[in-house]
């Protein structure tokens, strides 16, 4: 009986001699050069190349990264979008393995030290986390009184451009976990993070709970591709208080680095 692939296309296959070939040089290049060194379309044959032996996956790797638009987006991308792409389950598995192995590194980056004493690894763990998703992710980071990393938890998963967020589940999570402060994260797949009037309002409901229950909102983190926005350095989650915290972009620098400001409230 033919074999069948496990995880690519059966067009991907080709003669042993020829893809063994390519792939010992590769892992040459790796560990003479440093991944650091290698492409990212080198990188990605790397990681198929696990799911699969005998496969010669230089075209789908053309293929996958023309369709996400690079190593980052792949990683990203969720099963439902994987499979469309033409991977099979443990070409998937394998990527799911990797993107887990990357967030927990980050995650225990995290854990070392105060978070808010930690901002760009923050910000590094939240773009790997849901910069790249296809639909939005609203998540809270619960600290403790040292502001200690608790939990990262998802609290809503929605839609390309919304997600629904509910005050009153936050704040009830936030005092099950004995949280004393909390940074609320979003993302807006469109890769502009310009906060909306839903984003603005949303944020000062929870600050309002939150403050008579002796919980501080530090942040509310709006994550796109390759760009952030914070709404506390944007002056909009105290609006009556003075700002403290990592440097701030204006309106302007976010529109500018973000391909534009929104026109309608709800607009992503």
């Amino acid at each position: 009986m033919p074999t069948q692939p496990l995880g690519l296309p059966a067009v991907a296959r080709d003669s042993p001699t020829s893809y063994w070939r390519h792939r010992e040089r590769l892992r040459q290049c790796l560990m003479a050069a440093g991944a650091e060194n290698l492409p990212d379309y080198e990188l990605l044959e790397l990681m198929l190349f696990a799911s699969n032996p005998r496969a010669k996956v230089e075209i789908l790797v053309k293929e996958l990264l023309e369709r996400f638009g690079s190593l980052a987006e792949v990683l990203g991308a969720d099963t439902q979008e994987l499979a469309a792409a033409g991977l099979g389950l443990p070409a998937i598995a394998v990527i799911k393995f990797i993107r887990e192995l990357l967030l927990r590194f980050l995650r225990a980056e995290l854990r070392k030290r105060p978070v808010v004493g930690s901002w760009d690894k923050l910000i590094d763990y939240c773009t790997a986390h849901i910069g790249y998703s296809a639909v939005e992710e609203f998540h809270i980071l619960f600290l403790d009184c040292k502001n200690a990393l608790i939990r990262d938890e998802r609290q809503q998963r929605g839609t390309v451009d919304h997600t629904p967020v509910y005050t009153r589940e936050v704040i009830k999570r936030a005092l099950d976990l004995g949280a004393s402060a909390l940074i609320l994260v979003h993302n807006h797949p469109s890769g502009d993070p310009t906060p909306s009037a839903a984003d603005i309002a949303v944020t000062k409901d929870i600050v309002r709970i939150a403050e008579p229950l002796g919980i501080t909102v530090h942040d509310h983190l709006i994550i796109g591709r390759g760009c952030h926005a914070s709404l506390r350095d944007l002056g909009l989650l105290w609006p009556n208080r003075g700002r403290t915290g990592p440097p701030s972009y204006s309106p302007g620098d976010i529109s500018g680095r973000a391909g534009g400001a929104r026109e309608a409230p709800n607009s992503r």
